[in-house]
């Protein structure tokens, strides 16, 4: 298990890209490795790297290559993203895809070109370097593509696919480590996103979710209700349920604790549940918290729950919740792997369906009524693989269930590794 922290610089945002002081770095590295955590993830504004999609800055390449060396000096593996994209509410795309120069970034011939230029560059700079991780191609990319961005670039699932391929493959050709892609949750809970569920699970070196439970989750079940503490095992196990490969990895490359939504006091007590309900998850690889420090004060029109997000304070303080994940990290990261969880509960996946998984729809309140029975958030199966029995098996279910109301009108599936009763 990879325990880790999205880096936030400390002094001037990810602005300080423009202006970047090495030294500011490595006291922010060393306060992260003395909470025994084992890599970042670094997120270089693709608008400062790549301002012309004819010019790669040979210097902004660079200063990536000397921050992931930095990191090596505290022992700190490093994940980097490409697509820069998008963070924390503000969009970063390089001036050649917006206003006059507008295009599609994920179909306009010119524009993917340009970003396949950029991701090969990138990855050529960190080829050799022993303590890349991987890289991702950008932060919640699939949020440009439809609503409720105010500016989408409109595409099909058919465009997606293509977009994504054409990406994970033009890493792959240079980038050391595990290549992936990253989506915000409209994935596996918004009917108008054309990034699906089988593009998350099948395309890429791992699966990623990234959990936060100001989507609803929260003002639903209350900051420690087991549709909030829960939440991010629970899209770990949806994750997971569209696999083909019943060992792919997932990751948690995003979950925090938005005091906006659950309570200050409490903080603590949220980081923990969700760390050890999601750890409880076989397949799951990593987790990396969002984030490493807060959100300076100075820093104007950010949403409220950016200032408090990090582990270490604006002064350089850890704070509880850095102490309590920094514990955990140690518990957690050698602990013998945990079984599975036996029972799964049925997913109709024929049809529209994502909007049932979101918090309040009727999937996801189901799994939550399992999960508070069984004190374990159950598995998630697909209704169009309910009836693969080798699957299942490999997955270690032996008891599923309809998502109907009033969760928990089981069935036996497999009895002594025999196949039993199914699912009409």
């Amino acid at each position: 298990m990879r325990f880790g922290v999205n880096y936030t610089p400390r002094v001037g945002w990810f602005h300080s890209w423009l202006d970047l002081d090495l030294d500011a770095v490595r006291e922010d590295f060393e306060q992260i490795a003395a909470l025994d955590l084992d890599h970042v993830r670094i997120f270089p504004l693709w608008d400062l790297i790549q301002p012309n999609r004819g010019l790669i800055r040979p210097a902004g390449l660079a200063a990536v290559g000397d921050v992931v060396d930095a990191a090596a000096e505290f022992g700190l593996d490093v994940n980097v993203d490409a697509l820069q994209g998008h963070l924390s509410s503000f969009d970063f795309l390089p001036a050649w895809l917006t206003t006059w120069h507008e295009r599609n970034m994920f179909t306009d011939p010119d524009a993917v070109a340009g970003q396949e230029a950029y991701v090969r560059a990138l990855g050529a700079e960190l080829a050799g370097r022993s303590n890349v991780l991987g890289l991702t191609l950008g932060n919640e990319v699939n949020q440009f593509a439809a609503r409720p961005h105010p500016h989408p670039h409109p595409i099909d699932a058919d465009q997606a696919e293509a977009w994504l391929v054409r990406l994970l493959d033009a890493a792959r050709r240079d980038a050391p480590g595990i290549v992936t892609h990253a989506a915000y949750d409209a994935t596996w809970y918004d009917e108008r996103q054309p990034f699906l569920p089988r593009h998350a699970a099948e395309l890429g070196d791992e699966t990623v979710v990234h959990s936060w439970v100001f989507n609803g989750a929260a003002q639903l079940h209350g900051g420690l209700g087991a549709g909030s503490a829960r939440h991010a095992e629970y899209l770990v196990q949806l994750a997971a349920a569209w696999h083909t490969d019943a060992e792919r990895p997932v990751w948690l490359q995003e979950v925090g604790v938005p005091v906006t939504v659950v309570d200050r006091a409490d903080a603590v007590t949220f980081l923990e549940h969700t760390v050890r309900n999601a750890s409880a998850v076989p397949v799951l690889s990593g987790i990396t918290w969002w984030c490493s420090h807060d959100v300076a004060r100075s820093m104007l029109d950010f949403p409220p729950v950016e200032y408090d997000l990090g582990l270490i304070d604006e002064h350089g303080r850890v704070k509880p919740t850095g102490r309590a994940f920094a514990a955990l990290a140690r518990e957690l990261r050698d602990a013998p792997a945990p079984a599975p969880a036996t029972s799964a509960v049925v997913l109709e996946d024929d049809g529209a369906h994502r909007a049932s998984c979101a918090p309040g729809g009727g999937f996801f309140e189901a799994w939550v009524r399992a999960a508070e029975r069984d004190g374990r958030g159950p598995q998630v199966v697909l209704r169009s693989r309910a009836k693969d029995t080798a699957q299942l098996a490999r997955r270690g279910i032996t008891h599923l269930e309809t998502a109907g109301d009033g969760a928990g009108t089981g069935v036996p599936v497999l009895s002594g590794g025999a196949a039993a009763t199914m699912l009409p």
